[in-house]
């Protein structure tokens, strides 16, 4: 019943996809998005020293959250011309989130892996790790509440039951540090029904997330802990790839110390660029 498939199917990858493929959950950039050096253009460096210093702050930190753990920056303090400086440098990358709660946030992936801008009611900030802190900590709150085996089952419902209680103990057993363990939907038999009533037994948790990195990815938090649900899609918004992973976050969605270490920098050199 399990496949532990990590990897997407043939035919995802940098350059993949065309331009049009979009989901509609949140706004995403219009194609997917490839480090490529963009150096502002400042005619008075002491005009921003502000901004400059705070990007030295993040190469820095990028480098050593590489060695793990997690910095953050609040950007509330500087003015709008040090604010946009570091906004155009920092661009778009290809992983957006929506985290419901108190403040509810959406965070942008800039063109520097594992360099998160984060914006709420009275948060503007910038977050360096693998994930933002608050992606893990809210994940699993329930927006809908699981209602666990007990939820009602309609006609129609077949295999859920089955996968429902492997994804409940799968849960229930999981410890820090473990491996994820993942069940494929695409290649196992279910109706609508099935899919309905796992929704309810799940819940639904705070986080969505949506990567451009293979293509159209949504990672869905449930509100069952470590339970998420994780689709492909292809470049018409068809469904290609569904599966359910047990873990604390879809590895799609991390950014490697490799990318933290060349985040930093990357971030140097535009720095020295623009001094």
């Amino acid at each position: 019943m399990v496949s532990n498939f990590h990897l997407p199917p043939m035919g995802f990858g940098p350059g993949s996809q065309p331009e049009e493929g979009e989901l509609d959950y949140l706004q995403l950039p219009s194609g997917m998005r490839t480090y490529s050096a963009h150096h502002p253009q400042v005619d008075d460096p002491s005009a921003v020293t502000p901004a400059l210093k705070t990007l030295a702050d993040l190469a820095k930190a990028a480098e050593a959250c590489a060695m793990g753990g997690m910095a953050s920056f609040d950007l509330s303090h500087l003015d709008a011309q040090n604010r946009a400086l570091i906004a155009e440098t920092m661009g778009q990358g290809e992983v957006a989130m929506k985290i419901r709660g108190i403040p509810a946030l959406m965070v942008q992936e800039s063109v520097f892996a594992g360099v998160w801008q984060i914006a709420g009611a009275g948060v503007d900030r910038i977050e360096i790790g693998p994930v933002p802190a608050a992606a893990l900590s809210r994940a699993f709150e329930p927006a809908r509440a699981a209602q666990g085996l007990e939820a009602p089952r309609p006609a129609g419902v077949v295999n859920a039951p089955a996968l429902a209680a492997e994804l409940l103990d799968k849960s229930a057993s999981f410890r820090a540090g473990g491996e994820p363990h993942v069940i494929n939907l695409t290649l196992l038999p279910h109706t609508e029904a099935d899919l309905d009533w796992l929704g309810q037994v799940l819940g639904e948790g705070a986080v969505t997330i949506l990567s451009r990195g293979y293509g159209n990815c949504r990672i869905t938090a449930t509100a069952t802990p470590f339970v998420w649900r994780v689709q492909f899609f292809n470049s018409m918004d068809v469904l290609i790839l569904d599966t359910f992973e047990v873990t604390p976050m879809p590895e799609v969605a991390i950014a490697a110390p490799e990318d933290l270490s060349d985040s930093g920098a990357r971030i140097t050199e535009v720095l020295e660029a623009i001094r």
